[in-house]
């Protein structure tokens, strides 16, 4: 009796000890989730944030980066009407306080990226003999391409340098106007122009033109790319790592080989 007592006894604990056994087994951890991050973003970052798609995916391959380039005052009917973004990057201020005004951004997230300059371009091969604004006025330039004033940045510099030189009424007959900054770029390297006015950055990714001139020094106000996540993004963790990438050395590296100068 007393040893059938032992056995019921010994069964029971080895069978609590391997009970207690498989509850304390670790399961694997599960790999991240992969998500869809949607970037709304100036086209004329078109270059540097490729190359900077391609660093940070290696370093975060859950993160999927979406971009939607875009003329910036279009970007922002988009996300006012409820396109999908949670980040946005203009290429103005402008743009990024009518959105915060109505409270699509969440600003404390808001910080200045990077600065560009405002050049003339004209066809590699062109002959014509431009070494500043001023010279547009000429009779040899027929036709001069700028972004639409209502929505392109750039196309808003160009019209307050303009009229701060005292010249844009006189070029009213001569402007083509593009719906974004890269439509100016590939009217001046086709001939379809004679000149252009776009970011300095812009002039950097082509062979087909050449800078001609250089917006004089307080022509125009300081050329400023803010970045915000925003407000109704589901992918916060996500947005957060992706704006914190893009102060890094390695993308400051990036931003500076394509002519961008960092905010400081």
């Amino acid at each position: 009796m007393k040893k059938s007592l032992w056995l019921v006894c010994l069964t029971v604990l080895l069978t609590a000890a391997l009970l207690a056994g498989c509850g304390n087994t670790q399961k694997a951890p599960e790999p991240p989730k992969t998500v869809e991050l949607n970037v709304s973003a100036a086209v004329s970052m078109k270059d540097a944030l490729e190359e900077i798609q391609k660093n940070f995916a290696a370093k975060n391959p859950n993160i999927k980066l979406a971009y939607n380039l875009g003329a910036s005052g279009s970007l922002q009917k988009q996300i006012e009407q409820g396109a999908p973004a949670d980040v946005f990057i203009s290429a103005a201020p402008k743009q990024m306080d009518e959105l915060s005004d109505k409270n699509l951004i969440n600003k404390d997230t808001r910080k200045n990226l990077v600065e560009n300059k405002l050049v003339v371009i004209i066809p590699k091969d062109s002959k014509l003999s431009l070494a500043k604004y001023e010279d547009l006025v000429g009779p040899e330039v027929h036709k001069i391409s700028i972004g639409e004033t209502a929505t392109v940045p750039a196309g808003q510099y160009a019209q307050e340098v303009l009229k701060k030189l005292g010249i844009w009424d006189q070029l009213q007959d001569k402007l083509v106007l593009a719906k974004d900054v890269r439509t100016v770029l590939t009217y001046v390297e086709t001939g379809n122009v004679d000149a252009g006015i776009v970011y300095k950055t812009d002039a950097a990714v082509s062979d087909k033109v050449k800078v001609a001139a250089t917006a004089p020094e307080g022509s125009h106000k300081p050329i400023i790319y803010p970045i915000a996540i925003l407000a109704g993004t589901k992918q916060l963790q996500a947005a957060e790592a992706f704006t914190a990438y893009l102060t890094t050395p390695e993308s400051k590296a990036v931003f500076e080989k394509y002519g961008f100068t960092m905010s400081q």
